[in-house]
Protein backbone atom coordinates (compact mmCIF):
# COMPACT_ATOMS: atom_id res chain seq x y z
CA UNK A 1 0.00 0.00 0.00
CA UNK A 2 2.81 2.41 0.89
CA UNK A 3 4.47 1.93 -2.50
CA UNK A 4 1.22 2.68 -4.35
CA UNK A 5 0.57 5.64 -2.07
CA UNK A 6 4.01 7.12 -2.82
CA UNK A 7 3.64 6.43 -6.54
CA UNK A 8 0.28 8.18 -6.77
CA UNK A 9 1.33 11.07 -4.57
CA UNK A 10 4.41 11.64 -6.71
CA UNK A 11 2.36 11.44 -9.91
CA UNK A 12 0.23 14.38 -8.82
CA UNK A 13 3.25 16.66 -9.08
CA UNK A 14 4.83 15.06 -12.14
CA UNK A 15 1.70 16.09 -14.04
CA UNK A 16 -0.19 19.41 -13.94
CA UNK A 17 -3.17 17.94 -12.05
CA UNK A 18 -1.77 18.49 -8.56
CA UNK A 19 -0.73 22.07 -9.32
CA UNK A 20 -4.04 22.86 -11.02
CA UNK A 21 -6.03 21.53 -8.07
CA UNK A 22 -3.96 23.37 -5.46
CA UNK A 23 -3.89 26.60 -7.44
CA UNK A 24 -7.58 26.63 -8.27
CA UNK A 25 -8.60 25.64 -4.75
CA UNK A 26 -6.54 28.38 -3.09
CA UNK A 27 -7.52 30.99 -5.68
CA UNK A 28 -11.26 30.31 -5.58
CA UNK A 29 -11.27 29.95 -1.80
CA UNK A 30 -9.26 33.15 -1.32
CA UNK A 31 -11.50 35.19 -3.61
CA UNK A 32 -14.68 33.78 -2.05
CA UNK A 33 -13.38 34.31 1.48
CA UNK A 34 -12.37 37.90 0.73
CA UNK A 35 -15.69 38.72 -0.92
CA UNK A 36 -17.97 37.10 1.69
CA UNK A 37 -16.02 37.93 4.84
CA UNK A 38 -13.02 40.23 4.61
CA UNK A 39 -14.63 42.95 2.47
CA UNK A 40 -17.63 42.93 4.79
CA UNK A 41 -15.26 43.07 7.78
CA UNK A 42 -17.57 40.62 9.51
CA UNK A 43 -17.75 36.93 10.33
CA UNK A 44 -21.52 36.71 9.81
CA UNK A 45 -21.06 35.52 6.22
CA UNK A 46 -18.93 32.51 7.18
CA UNK A 47 -21.81 30.02 6.70
CA UNK A 48 -22.21 31.33 3.13
CA UNK A 49 -18.50 30.86 2.49
CA UNK A 50 -18.53 27.25 3.70
CA UNK A 51 -21.60 26.38 1.59
CA UNK A 52 -19.94 27.87 -1.49
CA UNK A 53 -16.82 25.79 -0.80
CA UNK A 54 -18.92 22.61 -0.69
CA UNK A 55 -20.15 23.47 -4.19
CA UNK A 56 -16.56 24.20 -5.27
CA UNK A 57 -15.51 20.75 -3.97
CA UNK A 58 -18.07 19.20 -6.33
CA UNK A 59 -16.07 20.58 -9.26
CA UNK A 60 -12.47 20.49 -8.00
CA UNK A 61 -12.24 17.15 -6.20
CA UNK A 62 -13.01 15.15 -9.38
CA UNK A 63 -9.78 16.64 -10.75
CA UNK A 64 -7.93 14.71 -8.05
CA UNK A 65 -9.76 11.43 -8.53
CA UNK A 66 -10.40 11.20 -12.27
CA UNK A 67 -7.03 9.66 -13.13
CA UNK A 68 -6.50 7.34 -10.17
CA UNK A 69 -7.94 4.20 -11.79
CA UNK A 70 -8.99 5.26 -15.28
CA UNK A 71 -5.39 6.08 -16.20
CA UNK A 72 -4.26 2.58 -15.24
CA UNK A 73 -6.97 1.03 -17.42
CA UNK A 74 -6.12 3.24 -20.38
CA UNK A 75 -2.36 2.66 -20.14
CA UNK A 76 -2.88 -1.10 -19.58
CA UNK A 77 -0.98 -1.05 -16.28
CA UNK A 78 -4.06 -2.25 -14.44
CA UNK A 79 -3.02 -5.90 -14.75
CA UNK A 80 0.26 -5.12 -13.00
CA UNK A 81 -1.69 -3.80 -10.02
CA UNK A 82 -4.09 -6.74 -10.04
CA UNK A 83 -1.24 -9.26 -9.99
CA UNK A 84 0.96 -7.38 -7.52
CA UNK A 85 1.49 -8.76 -3.99
CA UNK A 86 -0.52 -5.86 -2.57
CA UNK A 87 -4.09 -6.68 -1.59
CA UNK A 88 -6.89 -4.99 -3.52
CA UNK A 89 -7.89 -3.15 -0.37
CA UNK A 90 -4.33 -1.94 0.06
CA UNK A 91 -4.19 -0.80 -3.57
CA UNK A 92 -7.45 1.16 -3.31
CA UNK A 93 -6.53 2.65 0.07
CA UNK A 94 -3.10 3.69 -1.23
CA UNK A 95 -4.73 5.65 -4.07
CA UNK A 96 -7.43 7.05 -1.78
CA UNK A 97 -4.90 8.28 0.78
CA UNK A 98 -2.74 9.85 -1.95
CA UNK A 99 -5.68 11.96 -3.12
CA UNK A 100 -6.66 12.66 0.49
CA UNK A 101 -3.12 13.83 1.30
CA UNK A 102 -3.10 16.38 -1.53
CA UNK A 103 -6.55 17.56 -0.50
CA UNK A 104 -5.60 17.75 3.20
CA UNK A 105 -2.38 19.69 2.55
CA UNK A 106 -4.21 22.25 0.42
CA UNK A 107 -7.07 22.38 2.92
CA UNK A 108 -4.58 23.04 5.75
CA UNK A 109 -2.81 25.85 3.88
CA UNK A 110 -6.16 27.41 3.06
CA UNK A 111 -7.16 27.32 6.74
CA UNK A 112 -4.72 30.13 7.45
CA UNK A 113 -7.39 32.43 5.97
CA UNK A 114 -9.34 32.13 9.19
CA UNK A 115 -6.54 33.81 11.13
CA UNK A 116 -7.45 37.03 9.31
CA UNK A 117 -10.85 36.99 11.00
CA UNK A 118 -9.27 38.00 14.29
CA UNK A 119 -8.51 41.42 12.78
CA UNK A 120 -12.22 42.19 13.00
CA UNK A 121 -12.89 41.10 16.55
CA UNK A 122 -13.15 37.79 18.38
CA UNK A 123 -14.76 35.24 16.07
CA UNK A 124 -16.31 32.11 17.54
CA UNK A 125 -13.50 29.57 17.39
CA UNK A 126 -15.90 26.68 18.01
CA UNK A 127 -17.99 27.66 14.99
CA UNK A 128 -14.93 27.90 12.76
CA UNK A 129 -13.49 24.59 13.97
CA UNK A 130 -16.84 22.75 13.60
CA UNK A 131 -17.30 24.02 10.04
CA UNK A 132 -13.70 23.15 9.10
CA UNK A 133 -14.20 19.61 10.40
CA UNK A 134 -17.49 19.24 8.54
CA UNK A 135 -15.97 20.59 5.33
CA UNK A 136 -13.03 18.19 5.61
CA UNK A 137 -15.29 15.19 6.15
CA UNK A 138 -17.38 16.15 3.11
CA UNK A 139 -14.23 16.48 1.01
CA UNK A 140 -13.06 13.05 2.15
CA UNK A 141 -16.41 11.52 1.17
CA UNK A 142 -16.33 13.20 -2.25
CA UNK A 143 -12.86 11.71 -2.87
CA UNK A 144 -14.23 8.23 -2.12
CA UNK A 145 -17.12 8.79 -4.54
CA UNK A 146 -14.66 10.04 -7.16
CA UNK A 147 -12.32 7.05 -6.97
CA UNK A 148 -15.26 4.66 -7.28
CA UNK A 149 -16.42 6.34 -10.49
CA UNK A 150 -12.84 6.48 -11.77
CA UNK A 151 -12.67 2.69 -11.37
CA UNK A 152 -15.63 2.25 -13.72
CA UNK A 153 -14.10 3.83 -16.82
CA UNK A 154 -10.82 4.24 -18.65
CA UNK A 155 -11.68 7.77 -19.79
CA UNK A 156 -10.56 10.47 -17.37
CA UNK A 157 -13.01 13.02 -18.76
CA UNK A 158 -15.93 10.65 -18.26
CA UNK A 159 -14.72 9.93 -14.73
CA UNK A 160 -14.56 13.66 -13.95
CA UNK A 161 -17.95 14.49 -15.48
CA UNK A 162 -19.76 11.60 -13.81
CA UNK A 163 -18.16 12.50 -10.48
CA UNK A 164 -19.27 16.12 -10.77
CA UNK A 165 -22.77 15.03 -11.77
CA UNK A 166 -23.06 12.44 -9.00
CA UNK A 167 -21.82 14.81 -6.30
CA UNK A 168 -24.13 17.56 -7.56
CA UNK A 169 -27.05 15.11 -7.45
CA UNK A 170 -26.22 14.13 -3.87
CA UNK A 171 -26.02 17.79 -2.84
CA UNK A 172 -29.31 18.64 -4.55
CA UNK A 173 -31.06 15.90 -2.56
CA UNK A 174 -31.71 18.42 0.22
CA UNK A 175 -33.79 20.63 -2.08
CA UNK A 176 -35.70 17.65 -3.46
CA UNK A 177 -36.54 16.47 0.05
CA UNK A 178 -37.96 19.86 1.00
CA UNK A 179 -40.62 19.47 -1.71
CA UNK A 180 -41.71 15.99 -0.62
CA UNK A 181 -44.90 16.19 1.38
CA UNK A 182 -45.03 12.54 2.46
CA UNK A 183 -43.29 12.30 5.82
CA UNK A 184 -42.41 8.59 5.73
CA UNK A 185 -40.51 9.21 2.48
CA UNK A 186 -39.00 12.56 3.46
CA UNK A 187 -37.54 11.49 6.81
CA UNK A 188 -35.48 8.49 5.56
CA UNK A 189 -34.20 10.50 2.58
CA UNK A 190 -33.21 13.37 4.86
CA UNK A 191 -30.97 10.99 6.78
CA UNK A 192 -28.88 10.52 3.63
CA UNK A 193 -28.72 14.20 2.69
CA UNK A 194 -25.14 15.51 2.90
CA UNK A 195 -26.22 19.12 3.43
CA UNK A 196 -28.65 18.13 6.19
CA UNK A 197 -25.87 16.12 7.84
CA UNK A 198 -23.61 19.16 7.56
CA UNK A 199 -26.14 21.47 9.30
CA UNK A 200 -25.10 20.57 12.90
CA UNK A 201 -21.55 21.75 12.15
CA UNK A 202 -22.89 25.19 11.21
CA UNK A 203 -24.60 25.29 14.62
CA UNK A 204 -21.37 24.69 16.57
CA UNK A 205 -22.30 21.06 17.19
CA UNK A 206 -19.84 18.18 16.76
CA UNK A 207 -22.64 15.75 16.02
CA UNK A 208 -21.33 12.21 16.42
CA UNK A 209 -23.95 10.72 14.08
CA UNK A 210 -22.96 13.17 11.33
CA UNK A 211 -19.28 12.38 11.79
CA UNK A 212 -20.02 8.64 11.64
CA UNK A 213 -22.20 9.23 8.55
CA UNK A 214 -19.42 10.94 6.58
CA UNK A 215 -16.81 8.39 7.60
CA UNK A 216 -19.21 5.58 6.71
CA UNK A 217 -19.98 7.20 3.33
CA UNK A 218 -16.26 7.26 2.54
CA UNK A 219 -15.84 3.65 3.69
CA UNK A 220 -18.79 2.44 1.61
CA UNK A 221 -17.46 3.89 -1.65
CA UNK A 222 -13.95 2.62 -0.94
CA UNK A 223 -15.51 -0.81 -0.37
CA UNK A 224 -17.45 -0.54 -3.64
CA UNK A 225 -14.20 0.27 -5.45
CA UNK A 226 -12.54 -2.81 -3.97
CA UNK A 227 -15.50 -4.91 -5.09
CA UNK A 228 -15.18 -3.54 -8.65
CA UNK A 229 -11.58 -4.75 -8.78
CA UNK A 230 -12.36 -8.07 -7.15
CA UNK A 231 -14.88 -8.70 -9.93
CA UNK A 232 -12.40 -7.52 -12.57
CA UNK A 233 -9.62 -9.73 -11.21
CA UNK A 234 -11.68 -12.89 -11.63
CA UNK A 235 -13.44 -11.97 -14.87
Amino acid sequence: MIAIYKRELKSYFLTPIGYIFCGMYLAVSGITFSYTTLLEQSTESLPTYFLIMIAVFAVLIPLLTMKLFSEDRKSRTEQVLLTSPVSLTGMVMGKYFAALTVFTATFFVNSFNYVLLFQYGSPNVTTIFANILGLFLIGSAFIAIGIFLSALTENQLIAAVTSIGSIAAVLSLKFVIENIGIEWIRVPLKWFSILDRYTPFTQELLDVTSIVYFISLSAVFVFFTVRVYEKRRWS
